[in-house]
């Protein structure tokens, strides 16, 4: 019997290499390969002459079948929206989070939903057992006669359950949780490698394309936050969805990065209940919480996540410091912000921060990667240096740059009419209009429009 020869494989970009190195020859990422089992020279050998089927013979293209694959509700209005129409026959959708996010819970509500809607749904664990699975369902109410459950680590149960499920009683959706933790006959090693991860996903992805059912994988993510296991994975797959929050939190957030049957970078915000997940249906001021807008160091920020306008409390707190190094903390955004910001302060604004601790959050968990961020920051900062509290309906938003200018930021337009929409007065932000025109005509002065953060100091504090 011929000896098997490893070779490693990158787990970020899936470059390959004889020998095991410390540094990726493709990516040049540190400690990414991983030994797999080169697959046997007969198997590939057989697959390379195989006879070409009906499907895989090139056809033209104005000539090929629409066919009759129609979306169908997830039971959810808004991910309906965010997924394009729903879920689409054959087609697969990755979602990603960290554990404990509610991944498992979320995709029971949509497998419980559509089997009310009177399609069977299939839901298979690598991870709980069936009274786990039955115990959660019970505490949700999701149990449906039509939602079938299967605890398994090997795909081909999968597979086999599908295929073998009578055509009136095929399931139209499959729900698998998680791709990690399941393990294919045609790939070695142990689950969640490289070989393991492509075999499993490649498996599930042929078997429902060919019966028309859709998919959704469950993924892990590392501690860097970024989907766990070989970036071909999100390359397979239809559409990548993330759940984002902090488990200390109530709030969740579903962000779409990849579709290819709707729009990209759309947020959902859900809320986590008694009753599993609920979707927030305005999410515009959720984030605001209680705040008292009669203290110092806190401004409203009206921030923009994919399409939807969020307005967000940002607070500064700036005290004496004892120490012969001023302490400067960010949370919710990159701390080199806040410290670009502060410099752009001392030499635009001659102000002294040498003196003093200067600490920075956003509110309520969130958290915000925008350049229209910085206006409200520089806000809230200046308001707690000179305590004094910011006008009781403002709201910012606008960039910063070096010079201490505030420059126009993307969706101005949609920013603007949010604003007034809830109420907000003044409205600051850049004096002129993005560069592809956003119902503001460049130029001339607009209420409530700043050129620079020396006239924002002046406007709100009466300083020079």
């Amino acid at each position: 019997m011929a000896k098997l020869r490893e070779t490693y494989r990158c787990t970020q970009c899936g470059a390959q290499s004889p020998h095991w190195r410390g540094q990726c020859p493709g990516c040049q990422a540190w400690n990414t390969l991983v030994a797999e089992a080169q697959p046997a020279a007969g198997r590939a050998r057989a697959a390379g002459h195989a006879n070409i089927g009906e499907r895989a013979r090139p056809r033209i293209l104005r000539d090929v079948a629409d066919g009759d694959h129609h979306p169908f509700p997830s039971g959810l209005g808004a991910l309906d929206r965010v997924l394009g129409k729903g879920l689409m026959p054959g087609a697969s959708i990755l979602v990603g989070g960290e554990p404990g996010i509610g991944k498992s819970t979320l995709l029971l509500q949509v497998a419980a939903s559509v089997a009310a809607q009177g399609r069977p749904v299939l839901y298979a664990s690598g991870e709980e057992s069936l009274p786990q699975i039955k115990a959660r369902g019970e505490r949700l109410g999701l149990l449906d006669p039509r939602l079938m459950a299967m605890a398994t680590s090997r795909v081909e149960d999968i597979a086999a359950a599908l295929e073998s499920a009578p055509a009136g009683e095929r399931p139209g959706l499959a729900v698998v949780d998680s791709v990690q933790t399941l393990t294919s006959l045609e790939a070695d090693g142990l689950p969640g490698n490289v070989g393991q991860v492509r075999a499993v996903a490649t498996t599930l992805q042929e078997v429902c394309r060919r019966l028309g059912v859709a998919l959704i994988l469950v993924g892990h993510v590392t501690k860097d936050g970024v989907l766990a296991g070989p970036r071909l994975l999100e390359h397979m797959v239809d559409t990548v969805i993330s759940l984002e929050g902090d488990r200390r939190q109530m709030f969740r957030l579903l962000r779409v990065f990849k579709n290819r049957f709707g729009p990209n970078e759309e947020l959902l915000v859900f809320r986590m209940g008694g009753r599993g997940m609920e979707l927030v249906d305005d999410p515009s001021t959720f984030f605001l919480g209680a705040r008292d807008p009669a203290l110092s160091g806190t401004a409203v920020v009206m921030a923009v996540d994919g399409q939807r306008p969020l307005a967000v409390e940002v607070q500064a707190l700036v005290a004496r410091t004892f120490l012969s190094i001023p302490r400067r903390a960010a949370l919710g955004f990159d701390a080199n912000r806040l410290h670009l910001l502060l410099a752009v302060l001392e030499k635009r604004l001659k102000l002294n921060f040498g003196q003093v601790d200067i600490y920075a959050k956003v509110g309520g968990g969130m958290r915000l990667q925008e350049p229209g961020l910085d206006l409200a920051l520089v806000a809230a900062v200046l308001s707690s240096y000179y305590d004094v509290p910011l006008p009781e309906r403002s709201i910012f938003w606008g960039e910063v740059d070096l010079n201490g200018q505030v420059r126009p930021v993307a969706a101005q337009a949609i920013r603007l009419a949010q604003a007034r929409r809830l109420g907000f007065s003044p409205i600051v932000r850049p004096a002129l209009a993005a560069p592809h025109g956003d119902g503001e005509e460049a130029g001339g002065d607009v209420p409530g429009c700043v050129r620079t953060i020396a006239e924002l100091q002046r406007r709100l504090f009466n300083r020079s």
